[in-house]
């Protein structure tokens, strides 16, 4: 049986992948991570010196004002817990996903099934996905999957009523009617 799809793996990863962004970035400047610091850090290859926080550093660079709350300038570890705090409670877009997702070590195959089914994730339509929406497509994915097996179950164990006929189309009320008419 294969594993139950769970976004937890893709909002940990992304969650990881700002926290040591920062951290590396915000090591490298003494006035912090302010927007001229970010786009410095996005061409100075001995700071970005992997497409991770390269990433991350990209998405803070193009979300700053987003990101920089309290509007001083400066992303501050607080805003960045707050950021991520904000992303699991309220979900993460379909441009999140793509833009953060590969990059934070995220099985691609994850990835793709969210950004596949995404419009049936997002259960309310808001144009994020969480977690428990995930999660919850999991659940209901493999609910389905199981009533189809049955189903597929039960049609082949009907072939004994109507003599190994594979073509059949009918269903199961149609035996009274076969027998019946015999």
């Amino acid at each position: 049986m294969s594993k139950r799809l769970d976004g937890t793996s893709m909002f940990s990863g992304i969650n990881s992948g700002f926290t040591n962004a920062f951290s590396q970035l915000s090591g490298q400047y003494a006035d912090g991570l302010t927007l001229e610091n970010l786009s410095k850090a996005l061409t100075n290859t001995n700071i970005t010196n992997n497409a991770y926080t390269t990433t991350f550093a990209s998405y803070m660079t193009n979300n700053f004002n987003s990101i920089d709350t309290n509007r001083d300038g400066v992303i501050s570890a607080d805003e960045i817990q707050n950021l991520m705090s904000q992303m699991a409670a309220q979900g993460l877009t379909r441009e999140q996903i793509i833009a953060l997702a590969g990059s934070s070590g995220l099985s691609s195959s994850l990835q793709e099934t969210v950004l596949a089914h995404f419009d049936d994730i997002d259960k309310n339509h808001d144009g994020k996905v969480t977690n428990q929406e995930i999660q919850q497509y999991g659940i209901d994915s493999d609910l389905e999957k199981q009533r189809t097996a049955d189903r597929n179950r039960l049609v082949n164990n009907m072939s004994m009523f109507y003599d190994n006929e594979t073509n059949y189309e009918g269903s199961l009320l149609d035996y009274r009617y076969i027998d019946n008419q015999s």
